[in-house]
């Protein structure tokens, strides 16, 4: 099976999201949604819910938004509740290297 006939990943496009924020705090949300693959409009909704939760803060900046990771948060579901999100964006960034 080659890569573009997948339809699936590991991650969500919440994941996603945040691990576009968590490399790169200036990114705007254009360019998130065509990394992820979706419509600006679904990356301002995961934004939100990110915010929501405590997982990003949103800093407002002229006209323009700059978002944060909290870092030490833990993923969510049960199952991986002991993983810090900051050693996962560790792990996803330096096996980019």
């Amino acid at each position: 099976m080659q890569q573009d006939d997948v339809k699936w990943t590991f991650f969500s496009n919440h994941g996603h999201v945040y691990f576009l924020l968590a490399t790169n705090e200036n990114i705007v949300v254009r360019e998130i949604a065509q990394k992820v693959g979706i419509t600006e409009r679904s990356i301002l909704g995961i934004i939100q819910d990110l915010d929501n939760a405590g997982f990003i803060k949103r800093e407002k900046i002229g006209r323009s938004n700059r978002y944060k990771i909290i870092p030490n948060k833990t993923l969510r579901h049960p199952l991986e509740s002991n993983v810090q999100l900051e050693h996962l964006v560790e792990l996803i960034t330096e096996a980019k290297k």
